[in-house]
């Protein structure tokens, strides 16, 4: 039983990995990697040659259909969905071997995705696993995992030119705190791209979240510098990194009240994610408690 548990202890981070960016929960990620362990115990280990291979296909299978479940629960959703948030500063990359599909902004693209394209691309594009590997995990071809490959990167560079780079991208998360806590409207416009857009995740249960996304550099601008006074008055902004970003959990009197991050290409702001639904910043909270001194 300790080699059981030991050969799945070493693929987890992997598994947790590509389960998280399938989905965008943590908690529905959770309940994948454990199902997979479940069934690795019962697994007859003289039928698996490759335990990480055999686990990562059953762990990728699992995600899909779950995908399949989440997308119904989706539709139905009050308000933008966003990616629930996770803290990655002890493992920028969640066991990828690269970071990529774990920026909130390109998870929120992945949305888009058929659950099959969604693994195609998490697989190549943070696991670097060759076609033929893909073509084995989707049980498809080596030619029809290309394809759903190619399709995949072609839907997110349609909707998401190159985003800057992390040091960059902390340099605009902290201007953009401060003009928005300012309320400085002018600033706010300099700082934004033309078709900026700004996402709030209440999930219908915060009052005052806004049920559908602003778009455009004037309009996001006057809707951030609205409600500054009020957002902003006696709040503790605590920094985390988080989706393999920067990032701040804003908290009021010791209760989390949102989490907030953005991305940019070139020298400006394309999108703002506010995560304000109280589930999804109950493990975020938990981390910036754990690292507060």
């Amino acid at each position: 039983m300790t080699q059981v548990a030991d050969e799945f202890a070493q693929v987890r981070p992997r598994l947790f990995g590509i389960a998280y960016r399938m989905l965008g929960s943590i908690a529905d990620a959770e309940d994948i990697v454990q199902d997979a362990w479940v069934k690795w115990q019962g697994q007859d280990r003289a039928s698996v040659r490759d335990a990480t291979g055999f686990l990562v296909t059953m762990t990728t299978r699992l995600a899909i259909n779950a995908t399949q479940t989440a997308r119904v629960r989706r539709e139905t959703y009050v308000g933008p969905w966003l990616p629930e948030p996770v803290d990655t500063s002890a493992d920028p990359a969640l066991g990828a071997e690269r970071g990529e599909a774990l920026e909130s902004a390109v998870l929120v693209l992945l949305e888009k995705l058929t659950p099959t394209e969604r693994a195609a691309f998490v697989l190549r594009e943070a696991f670097d696993y060759p076609y033929d590997r893909i073509a084995e995990v989707l049980h498809t071809g080596e030619s029809n995992a290309r394809k759903l490959l190619s399709r995949a990167r072609q839907a997110v560079a349609a909707q998401r030119q190159r985003s800057v780079d992390a040091t960059h991208q902390r340099r605009l998360l902290a201007a953009f705190l401060d003009a928005a806590r300012g309320g400085d409207l002018a600033e706010l416009e300099s700082l934004f791209a033309a078709d900026v857009a700004s996402y709030t995740d209440g999930g219908g249960a915060v009052r005052g979240a806004s049920r559908i996304p602003v778009f455009g550099r004037v309009r996001v601008a006057k809707y951030v510098a609205a409600f500054a006074t009020r957002f902003w008055a006696d709040v503790r902004v605590d920094w985390i990194d988080a989706n393999g970003r920067s990032s701040v959990l804003v908290s009021r009197h010791g209760a989390p009240v949102a989490w907030l991050t953005v991305s940019g290409t070139g020298d400006a702001i394309d999108r703002i994610h506010w995560v304000m639904n109280p589930v999804k910043l109950e493990r975020i909270a938990a981390a910036v408690r754990a690292d507060a001194p």
